[in-house]
C-alpha cells in the first residue's frame, strides 16, 4: 500500500492531490503508474506532466491493490464509521504503517525467509512500543 488519502470527492483535484503527496515521498520517478479506470487520475496526471506514464487498469489488472484496499473500504462506511474525516485519515495513516510492516507477500518467498521477515517485524514493532 503506497498511500491512503480520504477525500470527500474523487475529482481531478482530489487526485491531484493523492499523486503529489505520493510522488513527494519516492525517491525516484516510477517507471509505470497504473490505476483504476477512474477519468479523474488521467486528468490530474497530464497536469503533472506524467500522462505517459500513466496505464489506466484493465479488467482485473489491479485486482490485488483493490483487495487489499478492501478493509479501508469497509472502514469508511458510516455506520462502521469515524465522526470526522481527520479521525479517519489518521486512523488509516497508521494502519498502513502497520499493514506494510507486517504483510508480506507469502506466495512470493519461501518459508525460512518468511519466518525471518516475520521475526524482524516483530522486533521493529516491539522496538517501535517500547
Amino acid at each position: 500500500m503506497l498511500e491512503v488519502l480520504m477525500q470527500r470527492r474523487r475529482d481531478a483535484a482530489a487526485a491531484r492531490k493523492l499523486l503529489e503527496r505520493l510522488l513527494k515521498r519516492q525517491p525516484v520517478e516510477p517507471e509505470l503508474i497504473t490505476t483504476d479506470g477512474l477519468r479523474s487520475y488521467s486528468a490530474a496526471l497530464a497536469d503533472l506532466g506524467l500522462e505517459r506514464l500513466h496505464r489506466p487498469g484493465r479488467l482485473r489488472e489491479n485486482n490485488r491493490a483493490e483487495n487489499s484496499h478492501l478493509p479501508v473500504r469497509q472502514r469508511k462506511r458510516p455506520i462502521q464509521g469515524f465522526k470526522s474525516q481527520t479521525s479517519a485519515q489518521r486512523f488509516l495513516t497508521t494502519r498502513a504503517a502497520v499493514y506494510n510492516t507486517f504483510y508480506t507477500q507469502r506466495h512470493l518467498i519461501s518459508r525460512p525467509t518468511l519466518r525471518r521477515f516475520r521475526a524482524e517485524a516483530h522486533h521493529a514493532w516491539a522496538k517501535a512500543t517500547g
